[in-house]
Parts: structure tokens; C-alpha cells; sequence
């Protein structure tokens, strides 16, 4: 599903090189859920955008379904991802000049679904805004937008999810929540999970746990007490 061989990012600020991805390889199957850990700034939100098409590695090659990434260009990656790839963002990055439904809606027009908005409604009840479809961002709080950024992610039945800190900017309980629905929708579609986080409870539901550490990753027994 996910096959990393050798992958480096390297970026220059200041003046001086900084080698932030060091010749990282992994396999991630089809189907397994992968948390991806460390410490901030070592890397990790870094090498999901590489994973996903949303950035370009310096060198190395990451394949998708067998579809080489690295070697695509920016159109080609997108219409990568609109067939196969979905995305949730720490900060939602819902539009906020579209309702809730129409934020769902988005991807699936995208990718040419015969009936958008019955399929929006669909995801939006599974995440339990029913009735919230009408709505602005502005007027949902941060746990209802989440919700709408995890229904947009899986309206397109996406074979892969990547979800860069989902719980980060919620309270415990509505995190929590969130949580549960990641997982519960990941079954029910068995589709594969690579997330980054902080949190060790959320990392430990897990299949997997990659650790990144000055731009090397290494993985650890998901039964180990993980620092994170």
C-alpha cells in the first residue's frame, strides 16, 4: 500500500542545510493503522506530507498503490490522491464560505460522484451532525468541525487516511469522541491509518508505532511505554 525506499528532505534556512528526513525506508500494509511519533520537529508532519503528495522529497522514492509519487507531477499526485487518498489537518482546513454538507461535498464533486450531496449527508450522519449540514465553520465549535473535516476525508472512501495531530486543538472529551469515530469509520472501511501524535493513548490503538528521531525512524512494540 505504502512503500518508502530511502527517503531524504533537506531544506536550507539561514543560510545552512538542515537535513530534516535521513534516508528513511518503511512498508506500511493495506489496512494497518501506523502512528508516527517524536519529539516536535523532528519530522513527522514533514514526512506525512511527503507520504500524501503535498510536498516533494529531496531525493528517494515513495510508492502508492504500486504508483511511484516521487515521480509525478503536482497534477498528477492531486489526481493520485483524489482517487485514493484522504486527509485530516490538525487546524481543519474546512472553507469557510461553504456550509458544512458543501465542505463534504467538495471532494466528491472533485472526484465526479454521480450524487454529491446525498453522499455528504451519508458521512455527515455517521459523524453525528445530522443536522449541522446547513451550517457555517463559524458557527460550529472546534469538535463539530473536526467532525466535518473527518466526514470530508471519508466521503471519498479513501484507501488511505492520514490525519496529522486530529486531536490537537480539542478539548479532552470532544478528542476523545474524535478519536473513536477515526477508529470506528477506519474498520468499517478498512482503510489503512497513518496519523501523527503526541498523544501515547491514541498512539498505542495502533497496529504500529514509528518513532522519528533526528530525521531517522525506528519502530517501537506498541506494548512499550512510548515517550512521545
Amino acid at each position: 500500500m505504502i512503500r518508502v525506499n530511502n527517503l531524504c528532505k533537506t531544506v536550507v534556512t539561514g543560510g545552512q542545510q538542515l537535513d530534516i528526513l535521513k534516508g528513511i525506508s518503511f512498508e506500511i500494509k493495506a489496512g494497518e493503522s501506523v502512528a508516527i511519533v517524536g519529539a516536535s520537529g523532528a519530522g513527522k508532519s514533514t514526512l506525512l506530507g511527503l507520504l500524501a503528495g503535498l510536498d516533494n522529497a529531496s531525493s528517494g522514492e515513495i510508492y502508492l498503490h504500486d504508483e511511484n509519487i516521487s515521480l509525478m507531477n503536482e497534477d498528477e499526485r492531486a489526481s493520485l490522491r483524489a482517487r485514493h487518498v484522504g486527509f485530516v489537518f490538525q487546524s481543519f482546513q474546512l472553507l469557510p464560505g461553504l456550509t458544512a454538507l458543501e465542505n463534504v461535498m467538495l471532494p466528491l464533486e472533485l472526484a465526479g460522484h454521480r450524487s454529491p450531496a446525498a453522499a455528504a449527508q451519508v458521512f455527515l450522519d455517521k459523524v453525528g451532525l445530522k443536522d449541522r449540514g446547513a451550517h457555517y465553520p463559524r458557527v460550529l465549535s472546534g469538535g463539530e468541525q473536526q467532525r466535518v473535516a473527518l466526514a470530508r476525508a471519508f466521503a471519498v472512501e479513501p484507501d488511505i487516511l492520514f490525519a496529522d495531530e486530529p486531536t490537537g486543538n480539542l478539548d479532552e472529551h470532544t478528542g476523545q469522541r474524535i478519536v473513536d469515530l477515526l477508529f470506528e469509520l477506519n474498520s468499517q472501511s478498512k482503510t489503512t491509518l497513518v496519523l501523527v501524535t503526541h498523544e501515547a493513548g491514541l498512539a498505542h490503538r495502533c497496529e504500529r508505532i514509528l518513532v522519528m528521531h533526528d530525521g531517522q525512524l525506528s519502530e517501537e512494540p506498541v506494548s512499550a511505554s512510548t515517550t512521545l
